[in-house]
């Protein structure tokens, strides 16, 4: 099973931007797609972004189209999520994962089932 390891949460005011990073084995990195999810206190894990292991632009859970970005590093073996505009409504913990099959991000899936080699999760708060 691949070994994720998330950084790059944090405290951030309304406005503000951050930038996850979620670092996986370049063998996992280099055949299947990874994405991002989130849970807020007292939620359900939630889809918000996806790319698959060619890369290209990847999709994303509505409410955060146009304010957050992911991309992959092959070289690093590292995918990101930069987050701009941040809203309190963003706030939660985020993990990245891996898919389950290579076809999973290809086919665009958003399903928490679909994806699998959990990270540990890092905690973004956004203060209104």
């Amino acid at each position: 099973q691949a070994q994720l390891v998330e950084s790059g949460g944090g405290l951030v005011q309304a406005g503000g931007s951050l930038r996850l990073s979620c670092a996986a084995d370049k063998r996992t990195f280099s055949s299947y797609g990874m994405g991002w999810f989130r849970q807020a206190p007292g939620k359900e894990r939630t889809f918000v972004a996806a790319i698959s292991s060619s890369g290209g632009r990847g999709y994303y859970e509505d409410s955060v189209k146009g304010r957050f970005t992911i991309s992959r590093d092959v070289t690093k073996a590292t995918v990101y999520l930069q987050m701009n505009s941040l809203k309190a409504e963003d706030t939660g913990v985020y993990y990245c994962a891996v898919s389950r099959t290579p076809w999973t991000a290809v086919v665009g899936s958003r399903s928490p089932q679909d994806f699998t080699s959990w990270g540990q999760g890092t905690q973004v708060t956004v203060s209104s």
